[in-house]
C-alpha cells in the first residue's frame, strides 16, 4: 500500500510514518517544514516545502497514492478566533482542494485528523460519545467539523472512502516544548529547561491524553477499515479516561527527578471543563485498544525531553 501524511514532519505526523513504515508502507510525506527533531527516513519520500494552498503540489503529494492521511493544520484551538477568515481560508478551503485533487488521482481512501477536544464545545454527558451535539467555541473545532461534514457530502456525491479520527491530547516524543499547544509536552520541556509550569484556573480543568504511538496506531486502524454500510465513518481516539491538570502535575513529580515549580494564572474562556471521550467504537469497530498507560507515557515522554540538548 502507498500512503502520503501530509503533514507528515509534525509531531504526530513523524510517529505515524514511523508505524507505516513498520507496517511496510510505501510512505510520502507532504510537509512544509522538515521535521524538528526526527531525521529522514530511508526509504520515505518527502517533499518538504509542499504548500497545501498551491494546487500544483497538492496534486503531486497524492499522484499514485491509496490512502492519504491529512494531518497538516494551520491554526491552534488558542488563537483560531483572532482570525477564523483566515482559518477558514487556510484549513477549510485548502482541505476540500485537497479531497477534490485526491478524488481525481483515485484515491481509495482518505482519513481526516479532526479534534475530540473543540468539536463537542461544551460537554453535555461525559464520556463523549461521537453522537453527542457539536457545539464548538473556537474556530478551530468548527473549521474540523465543517471539513468532517464535506467528506461525508463528498462520500454521497462521489462515493468518497473516508474516516475521520477524532483525537484527544496526544502526548509523548517529539511533541514541541515551545509550542501553545499540548500541555504535558510543555510542562516537561519547562521542568527541563528548569522553569515554572502554568497552571490556568484552579487545576481541574479535566482532559483526555493519549500517548502518541496509541494515536498513531488507532490512525493506521483507521485508514485500514472498511466501513459497510450502516458502520460508522468518524471514531473517538482517546484514552477513554480523564485526568485535571493538577493530576498531571502530581504524575510527573511521580516520574521527573528535579523540582517542578508550579504558577497559577486565570482560567481561559475557551477551556471547557471536562473533555473525556468514549472510545468504545473504535475498540469495536477498529479492534483497537490505547495500549500504554499516563504514567508509562510520561516516563517514555520525560526521557526523550532529557535527551534534548537544547529546550
Amino acid at each position: 500500500m502507498k500512503a502520503v501524511v501530509i503533514g507528515g514532519n509534525g509531531f504526530i505526523g513523524t510517529s505515524l510514518v514511523e508505524h507505516l513504515v513498520e507496517k511496510g508502507y510505501q510512505t510520502r510525506v507532504f510537509d512544509k517544514y522538515p521535521s524538528r527533531f526526527m531525521e529522514p527516513i530511508d526509504g520515505v519520500e518527502y517533499m518538504v516545502g509542499g504548500d497545501l494552498g498551491n494546487h500544483g503540489d497538492v496534486q503531486k503529494a497524492v499522484a499514485g497514492m491509496d490512502i492519504v492521511f491529512h494531518l497538516a493544520y494551520t491554526t491552534l484551538p488558542e488563537t483560531s478566533n483572532n482570525d477564523p477568515i483566515y482559518d477558514v481560508r487556510s484549513n477549510l478551503v485548502d482541505t476540500l482542494q485537497l479531497v477534490q485533487e485526491s478524488l481525481a488521482a483515485k484515491v481509495k481512501k482518505f482519513v481526516f485528523i479532526s479534534s475530540g477536544g473543540t468539536v463537542y464545545g461544551v460537554p453535555k454527558s461525559v464520556p463523549i460519545k461521537e453522537d453527542h451535539p457539536n457545539d464548538p467555541i473556537c474556530s478551530y473545532g468548527i473549521t474540523k467539523l465543517a471539513i468532517e461534514k464535506y467528506l461525508s457530502l463528498y462520500h454521497q456525491l462521489h462515493n468518497l472512502d473516508y474516516v475521520v479520527a477524532r483525537i484527544a491530547n496526544p502526548y509523548g516524543e517529539r511533541q514541541n516544548p515551545d509550542s501553545k499547544q499540548g500541555a504535558i509536552g510543555v510542562f516537561l520541556g519547562r521542568i527541563k529547561a528548569d522553569k515554572p509550569i502554568t497552571i490556568f484556573g484552579d487545576g481541574e480543568v479535566v482532559r483526555d491524553f493519549i500517548y502518541i504511538s496509541d494515536a498513531a496506531k488507532a490512525i493506521i486502524a483507521c485508514g485500514e477499515f472498511d466501513a459497510k454500510k450502516g458502520e460508522p465513518r468518524v471514531f473517538n481516539i482517546g484514552s477513554g479516561k480523564g485526568y485535571s491538570l493538577s493530576n498531571i502535575v502530581e504524575t510527573i513529580k511521580l516520574v521527573v527527578d528535579v523540582p517542578v515549580k508550579v504558577e497559577r494564572t486565570p482560567a481561559r474562556s475557551l477551556d471547557v471543563p471536562s473533555n473525556v471521550l468514549d472510545i468504545d467504537a473504535a475498540r469495536k469497530y477498529l479492534k483497537w485498544e490505547p495500549q500504554i498507560d499516563l504514567k508509562e507515557g510520561i516516563e517514555k515522554a520525560w526521557n526523550w525531553a532529557k535527551s534534548l540538548s537544547v529546550v
